[in-house]
C-alpha cells in the first residue's frame, strides 16, 4: 500500500504542468485580491485599525481551502487515470485488497493537499510580508499544522465521494475546471459572505470549506481583531465569514467538531459504498 502511495506522490510533483494547474483555483483568488478586491475591501473598512493586514489574512485564510480542494482533487485524478488505461486491472492482481488501494490513492492526496497548503502559505505569507510587513507569530504554527492536515483529510474524503464513480480523465478535467472556478465563491473568498443573498449565503453554509476558512481566519485573526475592535468584533466575524452564523455564531471548538463529523460521515459513506461495490462484484462472480 505505502509502496502505491509512493508512486502516486511521485507521478504527481513530476508533472510540473498539473501542479501548477491544481494551484491554479487558490491562484486566482490570490490574484484576485491583490489586483481588484484588495484596495476596495480597504476603503470599506478603512476605520478599522490595521484593516490591510486583517483583509491579508482573511484572504489567506479563504486561499489554503481552496487550495485543500483542488488540490486534493487533482492527486485523485491519477486514480481515474489508472481505471482508463487498465493500470488499475494490474494493481488487482497483487496481493492489495481494494480497499487498501483506495486508501493509497487518498492517502498520497492528502500528503499532497497538506503540503500544497503549507506551500501556498508560503507564497502568501512572502508576498504580504514584502508588501505590507504582515508575520504570523510562531505560536500559531501548531495550529496551522493540525488544520492543514484536517482540511487535506476532508477534502479527500469529500473529493473521493465522486471521483470513485469517474472513469474517464476527460469528465474528471471539466469538474476540475467547475471546482477551480467556483471554489472561491464556495468558501467566501471572492465576496464576503455578508455581501451575497440569502441563498447564495446558505450555499456556503452547506460548502465545508468555508468552515475551513473560517478556523483558519480566526487562527491568524482573533488577536488582530481583538485588538482592533476591542472584543466587539461579532459583526465583522459575521460579514466576512471568520465565523459561520447560523442561530448563533459557532466557535470555533464548534467549528472543528462540524468538521470532524463531516470527515467521519464521509468515511462511512466511503466504507458502504464499498461494501455494497464488493457484494455486487462477488454475485457477479457467484454467477459466472
Amino acid at each position: 500500500m505505502f509502496a502505491l502511495t509512493k508512486r502516486n506522490l511521485l507521478l504527481y510533483f513530476r508533472n510540473h504542468t498539473g501542479v501548477f494547474f491544481s494551484l491554479l483555483g487558490a491562484m486566482i483568488s490570490f490574484v484576485l485580491y491583490v489586483i481588484f478586491l484588495k484596495e476596495t475591501m480597504i476603503s470599506s473598512w478603512q476605520q478599522v485599525p490595521n484593516s490591510r493586514q486583517l483583509l491579508d489574512f482573511w484572504l489567506i485564510g479563504g486561499t489554503l481551502s481552496v487550495t485543500a480542494i483542488t488540490t486534493t482533487l487533482s492527486s485523485l485524478g491519477q486514480l481515474v487515470r489508472d481505471k482508463e488505461r487498465g493500470v488499475i486491472k494490474d494493481f488487482y492482481l497483487t496481493d492489495i485488497s481494494r480497499f487498501k488501494m483506495k486508501v493509497s490513492y487518498m492517502l498520497s492526496a492528502a500528503i499532497i493537499g497538506f503540503l500544497m497548503q503549507l506551500i501556498m502559505l508560503a507564497i502568501m505569507l512572502g508576498y504580504f510580508a514584502a508588501t505590507d510587513n504582515l508575520v504570523i507569530p510562531w505560536s500559531k504554527t501548531p495550529a496551522v499544522l493540525g488544520l492543514a492536515f484536517l482540511s487535506a483529510l476532508l477534502s479527500v474524503v469529500i473529493n473521493m465521494l465522486f471521483v470513485q464513480f469517474i472513469s474517464r480523465f476527460d469528465s474528471l478535467g471539466t469538474i476540475e475546471s467547475i471546482l477551480g472556478a467556483a471554489s472561491g465563491f464556495l468558501v467566501g473568498t471572492y465576496i464576503p459572505i455578508g455581501g451575497l443573498p440569502y441563498f447564495a449565503q446558505l450555499l456556503i453554509k452547506f460548502t465545508p470549506g468555508s468552515y475551513v476558512a473560517a478556523l483558519y481566519r480566526q487562527i491568524f485573526m482573533n488577536d488582530p481583531l481583538t485588538n482592533a475592535f476591542h472584543g466587539q468584533q461579532g459583526h465583522f466575524e459575521k460579514i466576512m465569514g471568520v465565523k459561520i452564523a447560523w442561530q448563533h455564531l459557532l466557535t470555533g471548538n464548534q467549528t472543528i467538531e462540524l468538521l470532524i463529523a463531516a470527515f467521519i460521515i464521509g468515511m462511512l459513506v466511503l466504507l458502504l459504498t464499498e461494501l455494497i461495490r464488493s457484494q455486487k462484484r462477488n454475485k457477479v462472480t457467484d454467477f459466472e
